[in-house]
């Protein structure tokens, strides 16, 4: 609110702030709530970033001021160090914080305490209204104000603090900074007892764990990472005869790029992160420029999914693994344990993968889908039927405990194994308590540490 000498509250001043409400404006009003902020606002632009809600307080049907919440600004220092989250909370949680980007008090009124009376009222609605527009609430509120014009007394007295001044520069659209050399005092809030603690939280409650979780991560490797990525994916043969907007090798990367970045439910999601991709990530990935606007735009989730039903799945699958070959560097000793199993996607997909993993380290083995009607068994036997275990131990449960898996282990791929033995197997067990009570030479030498509970490379 603007700097004004302070004039003692008459009677229909107190009918005012008694009754006056706060409320969201409807569609319809969006035009004459912009308008408003055009001309009567400092900044003379009603433009708003990401999420965002909008607010009249008025009185007896007559507009008295007008609030606009968007999204929260990437980086701020003060913001975050008064906050403690780590970069990583900070990428995934931000959308729990919103900013007060626009607070006006129309022209003709300017009631002593009606600012702060508004604010008050809009923060004790703005979290659950959120959740009913956007699908999550809020923990946390930011806000500029521009010392030379305010003093920020409503946010004050609203139980704002002032943490300091920005360094001059304003988001300007989703991904876009522009210096306008007018630092501004930076105000935050916490919206309910403990949001703090919630925001820098190594382990959130399942409300919040679940959310975040829905939350699709934003890209977290920088221009030179993503061109690395594309050369990785230039031998995997594109299936379409005339690569149009979008390389293979750049889809590709992109599905790399964030998987790492904890992107696991499909194209749907794909496609968001994608979205998210600064101009500068889309321009080194080779999209093809948008010659009406400028632009780079981002592919959608058709494309992701003709990209993941058409590609040839031995060929990305030696590519991943060249790749983290050469991020990693050659298998060590630690890599000598391999678990093979089977993993349903989700209960809904109805997809099961088959993958290996080194036990110690995670290195990944290759991944085979399992058949429809089927099972992880023949799946990891064509998995095996493309492996090197020269020098290693293939671990496997109990289902895999068939004969034919540990030939192919031992004879074809050069390894030992591991293979679990329960108490249903009956046969199993017997035998291998007469081999065991008859005549230790049975087994290798490992046996003794591995204990009768398991057979270890016994041909």
């Amino acid at each position: 609110m603007k700097l004004k000498r302070h004039v003692q509250v008459l009677a229909s001043e107190q009918e005012v702030l008694d009754g006056v409400r706060v409320r969201l404006i409807a569609p319809r009003e969006q035009k004459r709530f912009d308008d408003l902020l055009v001309r009567q606002h400092y900044l003379k632009d009603a433009t708003l970033v990401g999420e965002r809600l909008c607010y009249v307080a008025e009185y007896a049907d007559r507009w008295l001021a007008l609030l606009a919440w968007s999204a929260a600004a990437y980086h701020l220092k003060d913001r975050d160090e008064w906050i403690g989250w780590t970069e990583e909370q900070r990428r995934r949680r931000l959308g729990w914080v919103a900013n007060n980007s626009r607070f006006l008090i129309l022209d003709d009124a300017h009631y002593p305490n009606l600012a702060s009376r508004v604010m008050r009222l809009c923060l004790a609605r703005l979290s659950v209204d959120w959740q009913e527009r956007w699908g999550h609430g809020l923990l946390a509120a930011e806000s500029f104000v521009d010392g030379q014009l305010f003093r920020g007394t409503s946010y004050a007295v609203s139980g704002w603090t002032q943490l300091g001044t920005t360094e001059g520069w304003g988001r300007h659209r989703q991904d876009f900074y522009v210096r306008h050399d007018r630092p501004k005092q930076l105000w935050v809030r916490e919206l309910r007892a403990g949001a703090r603690e919630l925001l820098r939280a190594e382990q959130l409650p399942p409300q919040w764990a679940a959310l975040e979780a829905s939350v699709v991560p934003r890209c977290a490797y920088g221009v030179a990472a993503l061109a690395r990525m594309m050369e990785y994916f230039r031998r995997v043969k594109d299936w379409r005869e005339v690569a149009k907007r979008y390389p293979c090798a750049s889809l590709l990367a992109v599905v790399l790029c964030a998987t790492l970045c904890g992107v696991m439910r499909g194209q749907r999601d794909l496609a968001a992160f994608a979205q998210g991709l600064t101009q500068a990530q889309r321009r080194v990935l080779r999209f093809r420029k948008d010659r009406r606007t400028g632009k780079y735009p981002a592919p959608k989730e058709t494309t992701f999914f003709r990209l993941l039903t058409n590609v040839d799945p031995r060929e990305l699958e030696q590519v991943l693994l060249d790749c983290q070959a050469h991020v990693l560097g050659p298998p060590t000793e630690e890599d000598r344990l391999i678990a093979y199993d089977g993993k349903a996607l989700n209960s809904a997909s109805g997809i099961e993968l088959a993958s290996g993993f080194s036990v110690a380290t995670g290195r990944w083995m290759g991944t085979e889908a399992v058949a429809a009607g089927s099972n992880e068994i023949p799946a990891i036997q064509r998995l095996l039927a493309r492996t090197d275990l020269t020098g290693q131990t293939a671990v496997m449960d109990a289902l895999n405990t068939q004969q034919e898996t540990a030939r192919q282990v031992v004879q074809d791929c050069g390894g030992d194994y591991v293979l679990t033995v329960k108490g249903n197997q009956k046969g199993i067990g017997e035998t291998l308590g007469q081999l065991w009570n008859g005549a230790h030479s049975a087994f290798s030498p490992y046996t003794h540490d591995v204990g009768s509970g398991a057979a270890h490379g016994a041909e």
